[in-house]
């Protein structure tokens, strides 16, 4: 900090903090060098806050403008200054010290000594004039001298401190009086607890809320802070802001270890407090080598405090100290990251840009380190996040962490980042949002799109939808209730930050449903409803639903398709999706080169349109429609029953028993049967297994007493057993089942019916949203699911689901790495299980189907008959009163 002749002077004035470093020995330093950090000294048996001492011996004028302490025994001490009675006066000459080593006896070299500028911490009566302390380690001896400086100051005076731990116990036998007793603190132990620490005062109401998240500090407890020392509470910023945060070192000369961090922010606080006369320590953080973050000056971490950092700056500000000398080399990069990580949680509290600009007005006139003069109450450009000598004729906080700060600008989360549009309506401070069950977000950030790599919209915490770091909108679709919507963004470094929740009502009216006759509405191997062509890797093809076909221009709110995947080039799975909404995780269908698979989908409909994405390889893709829900006119709503066996032409139940011949055609009895109303039914839901066909063929699933489309719903080969959900309209009280080619068994599992009576339930979309993943553990414990296993996946009051009304809930469920061939059960939790089954797989194969289950007790279960399986739940709707 010598670079300049002022800076020799004053330089160490708004430094506040080391300054030069003798080659002191360690206080019993913890073992693991530059490990994480830990207290003082290791072993240390001090409770509650430490205690420390200050020592004072006067020194002995000599004449001719010079004074000396001689070489000397002391107590043991770690760091050192010089003070005098009168702040205004000056010590125009040299003033050094130098340390004996308590463990070699060694004697370091001499330390120049910087002034501190007077009035740092404001006009305080019983104020000293000092030096800038510095760190020495544990020693104990000492020597000063002054010189060259014409007359000094009167009652100059060796401040020695002793930041308290094991040598501070062993020079006092043990009797040294335990600050807890004094202070009733609690325990203390080696380790210091990092946990983010909110205000210290109760009876100040909470800092606000940041746009980045508050990283982990040392609160004052854990590092020991004598809080005797402190009786006059802190200064709060007359703004209730912070515009920038000034970075500065604390230049010591020799590398210190982490585990001695604490002792040495003790030291700094004793050494402000008893020596300078401040209120507290002088800087709002610290932060050491190893990264670790120090609360220091008191008031709390989430509150905008006045430090005693920067001479004529203190206000609408704050000062972060880094540990050590860095004008030779630069700050380590953990270091660097911590003085981010503060930085953006501070300047996030106020919509502050890291990387920005701001206005500062000088509260002295002063020249800074570069020879820009400031005038006392004009105002003037900073950026957020400046260096000290920008403010003040200082070399602070060194060349080489100066010349880093222009990357550290750069190196936290997005800024200012906040909810611009819910919908298209401009956000109104204490104006709800308002939804019919789409959301659309429109956010901003002052961070450039390269730096982002992607954004997530959040409802009540979790993740709606992920779009790209150069996205500003995104639409996903919420259930009817007030939630709380942000925008969370992951910057390209790792580094996230969180936009202010906006409040958003929605209220989302339930759909019923209209069964249509089977058509196809897709198909890419002509050119049907989208382009002619295979859905190439990572591709998206769109469908236009509403408006056409019979389905209504306006008010559906999700189509019923039969998606069938054929002709793949590469393994792959296939998501449907509403148009104009950000694609989920989840998935309708998964299949292998050679696999014709089918699924049924419920998809929402927000724009008209439905769209189908492909993971990898090329696919052509076929979607027939059987129904719709709609939130306007009549339509139909869903009663619950079964899941109930129906139909098994394997044991004449229901339909003849034999197998289904090439172009045969069996028909099944549903109205009036097996509870099902003779009157009224406009559609079943079964779930409908193909099993033992002897050629490749097709199945289809369609009304009786109509003309049969060209619709499938089940495709197959020898060996297969596949199963998949149907909703198939009921005209004359019956449905048929086709089959194309060779033979097969044909099994029906009833799970529903719709009716015209209007006493059942209304549909309501939400998702698709994966609720459960055995491979991971989300919604059940991590694990495959065993033979004869079942999970249990809590449904209702979960993820936007309503706690009680619930009837059935609409999964798309898939199974994945099988160890054997089975079949796995989907049943209402609170019931037997009956021989209903939904999926059937063999090893290796990945097979999803849609699975409308009743809710009885809040829960679905799930049953895998043999071997291990993974299971996946995605849900796209439920059914309610």
């Amino acid at each position: 900090m010598r670079g300049t002749a002022l800076a020799a002077a004053l330089g160490a004035a708004a430094v506040l903090g080391i300054q030069g470093m003798a080659g002191g020995a360690e206080l019993t330093a913890a073992p693991g060098g530059e490990g994480a950090a830990k207290a003082y000294s290791a072993d240390a048996k001090e409770t509650g806050p430490v205690e420390g001492e200050l020592h004072k011996l006067a020194l002995q004028p000599q004449g001719a403008g010079e004074a000396v302490l001689s070489r000397q025994e002391t107590q043991p001490f770690g760091l050192l200054g010089v003070s005098w009675t009168d702040p205004a006066a000056e010590v125009k000459g040299t003033i050094e010290a130098r340390a004996r080593d308590a463990k070699t006896g060694a004697w370091s070299k001499w330390i120049a000594l910087d002034p501190v500028k007077p009035g740092m911490d404001g006009v305080r009566p019983g104020a000293h004039g000092s030096t800038e302390p510095v760190w020495v380690g544990a020693s104990n001896g000492a020597e000063v001298r002054i010189s060259g400086g014409g007359a000094l100051p009167a009652g100059l005076e060796l401040n020695l401190v002793d930041p308290g731990g094991s040598a501070a116990q062993a020079k006092q036998g043990g009797q040294k009086k335990n600050a807890a007793q004094k202070s009733g603190g609690a325990a203390r132990t080696g380790a210091l607890n990092t946990a983010p620490a909110a205000s210290a005062t109760t009876t100040v109401d909470p800092g606000p809320a940041s746009t980045a998240p508050q990283p982990a500090v040392v609160s004052r407890a854990a590092w020991g802070a004598d809080e005797s020392l402190n009786n006059e509470g802190p200064l709060y910023q007359t703004s209730g802001k912070i515009k920038a945060v000034f970075v500065h070192h604390t230049a010591d000369t020799q590398p210190y270890d982490c585990s001695q961090s604490a002792a040495i922010v003790r030291g700094i606080h004793v050494y402000h407090v008893q020596t300078n006369g401040w209120r507290d320590l002088g800087y709002n953080f610290l932060v050491d080598k190893c990264g670790t973050i120090f609360e220091g000056r008191q008031g709390g971490i989430d509150q905008a405090i006045i430090g005693a950092h920067t001479f004529g700056w203190n206000t609408d500000t704050e000062g972060i100290a880094v540990l050590g000398d860095y004008n030779a080399g630069g700050a380590s990069a953990a270091a660097q990251d911590a003085v981010s990580r503060i930085a953006a949680y501070k300047l996030g509290q106020y919509d502050v840009d890291m990387n920005g600009t701001t206005t500062l007005t000088a509260g002295a006139a002063q020249t800074n380190f570069f020879g820009t003069q400031f005038e006392v109450g004009k105002q003037y450009q900073f950026k957020t996040v400046s260096g000290h000598r920008d403010g003040f004729n200082t070399e602070c906080p060194g060349n080489q962490l100066y010349a880093q700060l222009g990357a550290l600008r750069t190196s936290g989360p997005a800024a200012q980042l906040k909810v611009g549009t819910v919908n298209g309506v401009p956000v109104q401070p204490g104006v709800d949002a308002t939804s019919d069950g789409v959301l659309t977000v429109g956010w901003s950030t002052s961070t450039a799109s390269d730096r982002i790599g992607s954004f997530e919209v959040l409802v009540d915490g979790a993740p709606a939808a992920t779009v790209s770091g150069t996205a500003r909108t995104a639409t996903s679709i919420v259930t009817s209730g007030t939630h709380q919507v942000q925008v969370k963004a992951n910057a390209v470094n790792g580094k996230t930050s969180t936009s202010l929740p906006v409040k958003v009502v929605s209220e989302v009216t339930p759909a019923k449903f209209t069964p249509v006759t089977p058509k196809r509405l897709m198909d890419t191997r002509a050119g049907l409803g989208v382009p002619q062509g295979k859905v190439g890797a990572g591709g998206v093809v769109t469908l236009p639903v509403a408006g056409t076909n019979g389905v209504p221009a306006a008010g559906v709110t999700s189509v019923v398709l039969n998606v069938t995947a054929t002709n793949p080039t590469e393994p792959s799975y296939v998501s449907v999706f509403p148009s104009g909404t950000t694609r989920t995780s989840a998935s309708n269908l998964n299949f292998t080169p050679g696999q014709t698979i089918p699924n049924l989908v419920v998809v929402p409909v927000v724009d008209g349109k439905v769209s189908f994405f492909n993971n990898q390889g090329t696919v052509d893709l076929i979607a027939d429609i059987t129904g719709y829900f709609t939130s306007a006119g009549d339509g139909a709503t869903h009663t619950n029953i079964g899941p109930k066996r129906l139909m098994d032409t394997r044991a004449g139940l229901g339909v003849p028993q034999g197998k289904v011949g090439a172009g045969g055609v069996v028909t099944l009895p549903v109205a009036g049967t097996n509870g099902i109303p003779a009157t009224g039914v406009t559609a079943v839901v079964l779930n409908v297994t193909a099993t033992n066909p002897t050629e490749p063929s097709f199945v289809s699933v369609y009304p009786s007493g109509t003309t049969r489309t060209s619709a499938s719903n089940l495709n197959f080969t020898p060996g297969l057993t596949i199963p998949n959900l149907v909703v198939v309209p009921v005209v004359d009280g019956k449905v048929s089942f086709f089959n194309n080619q060779g033979t097969v068994d044909l099994i029906a599992d009833i799970t529903g019916y719709f009716t015209s009576a209007g006493d059942g339930a209304s549909h309501t979309n939400i998702g698709p949203k994966r609720l459960m993943d055995t491979r991971s553990g989300l919604g059940v414990p991590q694990g495959k699911v065993g033979a004869g296993g079942v999970v249990t996946l809590p449904v209702a009051g979960t993820n936007g689901i309503p706690a009680t009304g619930v009837t059935a809930v609409v999964l798309n469920v898939t199974a994945t790495n099988p160890t054997e061939p089975s079949f796995v059960s989907v049943f209402p939790s609170g019931t037997t299980r009956t021989s209903a089954s939904n999926l059937n797989f063999t090893p290796g194969q990945t097979i999803p189907n849609l699975v409308v289950v009743p809710v009885v007790d809040g829960k679905v279960s799930f049953f895998n008959n043999q071997g291990t399986v993974d299971l996946i739940a995605d849900i796209t709707g439920y059914f309610s009163k």
